[in-house]
């Protein structure tokens, strides 16, 4: 594999309202690392965003350019990283429909969050080949940029697996030319009866006994034929080791810490259970809805004690606060010499000085909008010309490229 194409990263996000600090801590805060040790590609998925809300398309053009600015706010930068939105670049969706000629129906309905989300939001009707097929999409997403990488948690590997199954029967299909056998006897002919007799029979040692200096020969022997083409030579190699053509690159999962960003009622931080954190909050709300978290019920009143495993803002200590807080809360907890309020107040003073210079940012980019535009602009282009490598290797393998 080519060397720049393994070190590419992609990942992308729906934009289906405002981020939160799930969104920072699970996945924006990698991304910022990511981007100094790959080539990333970060992208806006509105098209994935219209599979559950298609008919809600509202939230979705008020969220893309925030969502951008968001991630220019926490740290992504546009000289490290390529940010675009994927309905920018028409090639996710030509490269899509191509695979989508060659894919198994059965492949669509044995991902696992297929019948999971159905099941989650039964109030719409998802009975929709634009939810069947957003696996595939996903996909496409992902090959279209030969990407080595793709950063998820462990829910989402079988995608990867799924992708990587996409890009193995592409390859196999189209990674060889019809005729290919035909044409590599043809060229061992063209070595002459005894050179084409030793290539078989180092061939047959490497096939059957894994002999690597037997493939190492066959290899030399190879190259330093006069009487074949450059072409006939890459057939005898592709027959030698067995393999068809890369075309598509099957990506590696990049597994991502599971984020610990707790919501405020205690369950995973999520905009379906309305107790999130946005990173745009003002402070007066991110103190409001602090203060008012759950506690241990056990604490009804001041003086009752209570324990920091059964409350959820232990998980927010957890968190933000170092080790003496932690051994403040669970001892003052414990012991009823502190109150609800009172354990609270390190939260929101954390939360809120994590949340300052982001919200700075934050405003800056939004009194700029032709600045955020350019980025947008440059990296849909920068975006896009990868895309149309692929496109064009992929067009030219299936028989759709014409002069």
């Amino acid at each position: 594999m080519d060397s720049s194409i393994s070190q590419r990263v992609l990942s992308g996000m729906r934009p289906t309202g405002q981020l939160h600090l799930g969104h920072l801590h699970g996945v924006l805060n990698n991304w910022v690392e990511l981007q100094h040790q790959y080539r990333c590609y970060f992208f806006v998925a509105d098209w994935h965003a219209l599979t559950t809300e298609y008919d809600n398309t509202k939230i979705i053009a008020q969220s893309v350019y925030d969502m951008i600015i968001d991630w220019l706010a926490v740290g992504i930068n546009p000289s490290e990283s390529t940010l675009f939105i994927q309905s920018k670049v028409p090639e996710h969706a030509e490269l899509h429909l191509l695979l989508s000629m060659s894919t198994p129906l059965s492949w669509l309905e044995r991902i696992p969050t297929y019948k999971d989300q159905q099941q989650k939001l039964q109030n719409k009707d998802l009975s929709t080949y634009g939810f069947l097929g957003y696996p595939l999409l996903q996909g496409a997403d992902i090959l279209l940029y030969k990407a080595g990488g793709v950063p998820v948690g462990e829910d989402q590997v079988p995608h990867i697996e799924f992708t990587r199954e996409l890009a193995r029967r592409f390859n196999h299909i189209y990674g060889r030319e019809a005729d290919f056998e035909e044409k590599v006897q043809a060229a061992i002919r063209k070595m002459g009866k005894k050179i084409g007799k030793n290539y078989k029979r180092l061939r047959k040692l490497y096939k059957e006994q894994g002999d690597d200096d037997a493939l190492s020969t066959a290899k030399a022997l190879i190259d330093e034929q006069q009487n074949i083409n450059l072409g006939d030579k890459k057939r005898l190699l592709g027959y030698l080791e067995g393999e068809t053509k890369t075309i598509l690159t099957e990506p590696e999962a990049l597994l991502t810490p599971t984020s610990k960003m707790p919501g405020l009622d205690g369950q995973k931080m999520s905009k379906s259970y309305k107790n999130t954190i946005a990173l745009r909050d003002d402070p007066i709300i991110i103190e409001k809805n602090i203060r008012t978290m759950p506690t241990d019920p056990a604490r009804v009143r001041r003086t009752d004690a209570g324990d920091p495993a059964k409350c959820p803002v232990w998980q927010f200590h957890q968190v933000y606060s170092n080790e003496n807080t932690k051994k403040w809360v669970q001892n003052g907890c414990k012991t009823a010499e502190i109150g609800c309020i009172e354990c609270k107040k390190p939260i929101i003073d954390a939360v809120i000085t994590e949340l300052k210079p982001i919200q700075e940012r934050i405003q800056r980019y939004t009194e700029d909008p032709e600045s955020v535009q350019t980025i947008i602009n440059e990296g849909c282009e920068v975006a896009r010309a990868a895309a149309r490598e692929t496109l064009s290797e992929v067009r030219e393998v299936m028989g759709l490229k014409y002069q």
